[in-house]
């Protein structure tokens, strides 16, 4: 970080003395002296660079890294091209936070806007934001941007990711805003009790696709429906998905939202993620956070600015409909650059991969004894039923280096397979569990 190194002394006092201080004490002269410390702070010696790395690394030792991955619910194991952390590992794109100035932002305001620009070409959707904390508060936001006088009811799907269930109740129980869980029918929402359950007073339905069991929902029909009843269209994404899947624009989606994780981003213990944002023309403005816009300026030269930020409460305080500030700077450059990297056949190639993977793993493990519990169209995550304790066959496979899939409900495992995964770990990985339930 050479270029952000500390002013040094001499440069302190010619700040000062051009401010019109004789020093620090004159500078901060007018706080009571009752509150200043005196002496020295009670904080002990640092510790040389050697010694720093000693201790991370010994508490890095308590994580545990499995070297084979089945797992995914929101969370996945993507192979990252190098060149994402070497590009984005310069310091000018660590140290860049918010764009406040655009004159001294011009690099940071051109990735974010890149940005954006991918994401809607990933969505087929008109505008996207700057990016917020991660998938769940997007999902959460999103309610806010539909939900008007008179619709003030949110319908999401009970095949949604439970966790973004709970961030949605969160946002909810703090806005006054009722949110009703549609029931599931067979792995997917139950779209009679969806007809049913949507009125004049639904602001809008959340739907995730590939839901939470992998499955992939009739989103088209979704939208019909809420739509018939003046509600808004709200669809949760799997980015990678969205190379071979359709567009949540095609599906009639008002809004599209997701977890830009699988976009470069390791599993790094849970974060720092990225949420993401986008949304038909009409409901542009209803969008939290910043959207950069390309324009030039009065010679004519390209730039970028800050072109919209309705719905902050730094701008319209008492109006405001949401409190994101961040634009999670880091995280949308690392998207940008692996879905720059990938390209848009290479992104395509990896969902290809994980699809047909997943399929492999699902009939190798239906021999082995692990049956699918639905017979339903899914991309790369899938539910079994195990005729042995989960915990028994987790922890064995635990012990061989594998990380199995998740647990739910009982007896059931939702597996969940990347292009990370060779077709000899998937082979061993069943020899495995044949063991157990042989066993």
């Amino acid at each position: 970080m050479g270029s952000y190194l500390s002013n040094t002394k001499k440069q302190q006092e010619e700040m000062l003395k051009e401010a019109g201080y004789d020093g620090f004490d004159a500078l901060f002269s007018h706080i009571p002296q009752e509150v200043m410390m005196k002496g020295e702070l009670n904080i002990p010696s640092g510790c040389s660079e050697m010694e720093v790395m000693g201790k991370m690394e010994k508490m890095a030792s308590s994580n545990r890294v499995f070297p084979h991955i089945f797992r995914g619910a929101g969370a996945y194991n993507h192979y990252i091209p190098a060149i994402v952390k070497s590009v984005t590992s310069k310091e000018d794109f660590v140290t860049a936070y918010t764009p406040y100035q655009a004159e001294i932002s011009q690099g940071n305001l051109q990735s974010i806007f890149e940005f954006q620009t991918m994401i809607c070409e990933l969505t087929g959707m008109d505008c996207a934001n700057a990016s917020v904390y991660d998938g769940a508060s997007a999902a959460a936001e999103s309610i806010f941007m539909c939900k008007e006088r008179k619709r003030v009811k949110a319908l999401v799907s009970a095949t949604a990711h439970p966790q973004v269930i709970e961030t949605m109740k969160t946002y909810c129980y703090g806005r006054d805003t009722e949110l009703v869980v549609v029931p599931e029918k067979d792995g997917a929402t139950d779209l009679e009790a969806l007809a049913s359950l949507a009125d004049e007073t639904t602001a809008c339905f959340y739907l995730q696709q590939p839901n939470y069991y992998g499955i992939l929902e009739d989103a088209a029909q979704c939208g019909r429906i809420v739509h018939e009843k003046g509600g808004k269209f709200v669809m949760g994404c799997n980015p990678i998905s969205l190379a071979v899947l359709q567009t949540p624009a095609e599906c009639g989606a008002d809004v599209a939202v997701g977890e830009g994780q699988p976009l470069g981003l390791p599993l790094a213990f849970g974060g720092p993620y990225l949420g993401f944002m986008a949304a038909t023309k009409a409901m542009m403005r209803k969008l939290p956070g910043r959207i950069v816009g390309e324009t030039v300026d009065s010679e004519g030269r390209r730039g970028f600015v800050l072109t919209l930020q309705a719905r902050e409460q730094h701008i319209r305080r008492e109006k405001a409909g949401s409190n994101i500030c961040s634009n999670q700077a880091l995280c949308a450059m690392t998207a940008s650059v692996y879905l720059s990297a990938m390209g848009a056949e290479g992104l395509k190639q990896a969902a290809v991969s994980c699809m047909s993977k997943a399929h492999y793993l699902q009939d190798a493990l239906a021999e082995a004894g692990l049956k699918p519990v639905y017979e339903r169209t899914y991309f790369h995550e899938f539910l079994t039923e195990s005729p042995v304790d989960t915990g028994v066959l987790g922890d064995y496979l635990e012990s061989r280096g594998y990380l199995g899939g998740l647990p739910v409900d009982g007896n059931r495992i939702l597996w969940c397979v990347t292009e990370m995964n060779t077709k000899a770990e998937m082979d061993e990985l069943v020899r495995l569990v044949k063991e157990v339930c042989a066993g």
